[in-house]
């Protein structure tokens, strides 16, 4: 097989997949891993898709928008890098924290999987997620109203008043996409307030990324990366992206694959 042809298939296998793997370019087309890194490498170059630490996901366009089903109740895939950032995230709280958890995938992850033994209050915008937390013992949640929004979630003027009231020990934020130039991005402006307000009144921002998050930009900024004290990722992102967020000042945490099988090929 001539290597354009091999390129049109690894393409192929991204738009069926969402990402491919190293190991798979290896498996599939009997090449290396030299090989198969330079093949992406190239790709890459040329604006194809971009890589991650073991393999390469698709170019997002600006508009690039995430799936509407994010609550709790409606997620059907858990994904083990998503999982994997929420506990890391929830290995930081300590007792007696006040923080405030995003309305998110990874933000419902976090919310089931809040530890017993530590009592802590919870402030969010979501009703999906005051619900999860509600029945904990150790628990105490303040849910931010206003008009609410078609995910169960409130961000407007009422939400942003109800914020600058407040002050917490750590805020669990995310975003559409992030990268080092533009910053947190959203693709609409309506909570750019909110989660400013938000970042205003916390003492330390925690930045929930997955790696298919890092190096791209949606349509509006909402700050730049530094206000974020501490971004958590998984163990796809590239040195490269993750150098320019610490040469930021920004601390870097990699959550670790509890599902990592060791490939001796």
């Amino acid at each position: 097989m001539f290597i354009e042809e091999r390129h049109r298939e690894i393409l192929k296998m991204l738009e069926e997949k969402g990402s491919v793997s190293v190991a798979e370019i290896q498996r599939k087309f009997f090449v290396g891993y030299d090989s198969a890194k330079r093949d992406l490498r190239i790709l890459e170059e040329k604006g194809l898709l971009k890589r991650t630490h073991g393999g390469a996901i698709p170019v997002r366009n600006v508009a690039f928008g995430k799936p509407r089903q994010v609550t709790c109740k409606d997620i059907s895939e858990v994904k083990d890098n998503y999982m994997a950032i929420a506990k890391k995230a929830v290995s930081m709280i300590k007792d007696n924290d006040v923080i405030y958890i995003a309305p998110a995938t990874v933000g419902c992850f976090m919310a089931q999987n809040m530890p017993d033994g530590i009592r802590i209050r919870v402030v969010t915008n979501s009703i999906i997620l005051a619900e999860e937390l509600r029945t904990k013992n150790n628990i105490s949640v303040i849910l931010l109203g206003g008009e609410m929004d078609e995910k169960g979630s409130c961000c407007d003027a009422f939400a942003v008043d109800m914020v600058r009231k407040l002050r917490f020990d750590k805020c669990f934020v995310t975003a559409a996409c992030i990268s080092a130039k533009f910053g947190l991005s959203i693709q609409k402006s309506q909570a750019i307030s909110f989660y400013n307000a938000i970042m205003d009144s916390s003492k330390q921002i925690v930045g929930l990324f997955p790696a298919e998050k890092i190096g791209f930009d949606s349509i509006v900024s909402i700050c730049p990366a530094e206000r974020l004290s501490t971004l958590i990722t998984d163990w796809n992102a590239l040195e490269d992206d993750l150098k320019e967020f610490e040469e930021k000042g920004i601390e870097i945490v990699i959550a670790e694959n509890e599902n990592s099988i060791t490939d001796s090929e």
